[in-house]
Order: structure tokens, then sequence, then C-alpha cells
């Protein structure tokens, strides 16, 4: 009898044109945002105290606040450790993502694939701690909004879907890969006929159109905050 392959889930003509546009809203959106913080006037010379005396203070303090989160440090240290986790996780995790763009990937593009379960681990610690956060902590929850728990919720999905790939029967990686250079040169391939790859794969589409348009797009606007990247300089000059 002729074995017929599995039927997929969605067609993978469907699936890229999704990814694509939720892309493209990504991309445009990120952009326009970035412009609108660049045209904001800043009127006053308003730096956080204290605050430095030179522009190379004023990047050495940007690359703390943006590394090391300083200023979270300094006010909570238990929220410091929760978004700390959940962001360095991100940035790895990110990172390894890349084996599906390389055709060979980099050693260490295999090293966090590697420790992908870690990665998942550290990054979900991070998430729920920033959630029981915002339902636990009154003052915190009093200010949240709906979307700050949909947003962490979002992103949890896309964790645990994303790793349950791995577990169990695994996705076929080759084939993904296969996939996604299709997508980067515009073609139509075919698509591993997996529920978990298209709800991930869906998930991450939602993230994509939804981000520039949300408190997610805080990254960028650290550059921009004048609290943070002016220099103290409003008495030279003056008698």
């Amino acid at each position: 009898m002729r074995a017929y392959p599995n039927p997929p889930v969605v067609s993978e003509q469907l699936l890229s044109l999704i990814l694509l546009a939720a892309f493209a809203v990504f991309l445009l959106g990120f952009i326009a945002r970035l412009i609108q913080y660049w045209r904001l006037p800043v009127p006053f010379n308003i730096p956080i105290m204290p605050a430095p005396k030179s522009r190379l203070g004023v990047l050495s303090r940007l690359v703390g606040e943006t590394v090391l989160f300083k200023s979270l440090f300094r006010a909570n240290k238990w929220t410091w450790v929760f978004g700390w986790s959940m962001h360095f996780a991100l940035l790895l995790l990110l990172g390894k993502h890349l084996f599906y763009v390389y055709s060979v990937p980099p050693l260490w593009v295999a090293w966090l694939m590697s420790i992908g379960h870690w990665l998942f681990a550290l990054f979900i610690f991070g998430l729920l701690g920033l959630l029981l956060r915002r339902i636990v902590v009154q003052r915190v929850r009093l200010i949240s909004a709906p979307s700050d728990y949909l947003m962490l919720l979002l992103l949890i999905a896309i964790a645990v879907s994303g790793y349950s790939m791995h577990v169990g029967a695994a996705v076929n990686l080759v084939e993904v890969k296969y996939f996604v250079a299709g997508l980067l040169s515009f073609e139509w391939r075919e698509l591993p006929a997996d529920w978990r790859l298209v709800v991930h794969l869906l998930l991450v589409s939602v993230l994509l159109l939804i981000f520039p348009f949300s408190k997610l797009l805080h990254a960028p606007g650290l550059f921009f905050a004048p609290t943070l990247n002016q220099v103290d300089d409003t008495r030279e000059g003056k008698s």
C-alpha cells in the first residue's frame, strides 16, 4: 500500500505570508517609533543625578543601564533578578535561532543550541517571576493594565511552544531550516507537518505585529531618554 505524507497543519504559503507580513509591520513600526523618539523636543537639560560630565560618561551610563540594569538593581533586587534573567536568556535564545539562518552555523551558535534547555529554564524563571510580581505586589498590581499580563503570557506561550518541539517526537530541525531559508529568499517551501511548530510561528507573528506599538519597545527608548543621555554641563561657562 502506498504511504502518503501527513497533510500540513496549515499551508506553507499562508503561514509564509503571515510571517512576512508580521515582520514587515514590525520593521516599519520599529523605524517609525525610532523617528518619533528622535523628533521629540528636549528643551531642558534634565539628567538624573549624579550625572556624567562627558559624552564618554553618558555612553558608559547607557551601557550600564542596557546591559546590567543598574538603576533597577539599586531600586529592587528581586525585580532585577527576574528582569535581567529574562532579558539575558532572551538574547541568547535569539542567538540560538541563528541556527536556522546560517547554512553552516558557527561554533558559538552550536554551543547555544546545546544549552537550549537551560536557556528555556532561565527565560521561564524570569517571566514567571515578573508575572508573579504583578499579581502579588499590590502597588505593581494597581498600575498594571491587562496588556501587561497578556504580554507576559504571550512570551511564556512562545517559549513553551518552542521548547515543546524538542520534547518527545522532536521536530526535524533541518526541515525547519529549509523552510526559513525559503522565507529569506521569498520562496514557498515545505513546512514540517507539526502543530507545535505552527502554533509557535503564529504566536511569534502576533508578537511581531504588536511589538512596535506596545510597552515592549522600551529598549531603544532608553537611548532617547533625556534623563539618561544628557551630560551634566548646565553650569559650564556661567559665572
